[in-house]
């Protein structure tokens, strides 16, 4: 039960981070002269996501920190939410 709750917490804090990156990237979307649909935040994240992805490998050679950032919080939240769920 205990095992169970802290990989709820940790399943919570991964989506914080993805949050967190969401917006940073849809920052720095908006900064570089890409549209942004606020409103369809929640449907097009993976499109703003490779996108952010395109345009900083176009600038620097390689995808940007955000991305990998928000990569790696969706991946520890979505094993983490998977655990509590078997742990339960």
């Amino acid at each position: 039960m205990i095992a169970s709750s802290v990989f709820i917490v940790i399943a919570v804090a991964g989506l914080l981070c993805g949050v967190v990156s969401s917006f940073v990237i849809v920052g720095e979307l908006q900064k570089r002269g890409v549209k942004v649909n606020v409103f369809l935040l929640r449907i097009l994240i993976i499109k703003y996501v490779s996108d952010y992805a395109r345009v900083t490998r176009e600038e620097t050679g390689k995808p940007g920190p955000w991305f990998y950032t928000y990569i790696t919080a969706m991946c520890i939240a979505l094993c983490s939410a998977i655990l509590a769920l078997v742990l339960r």
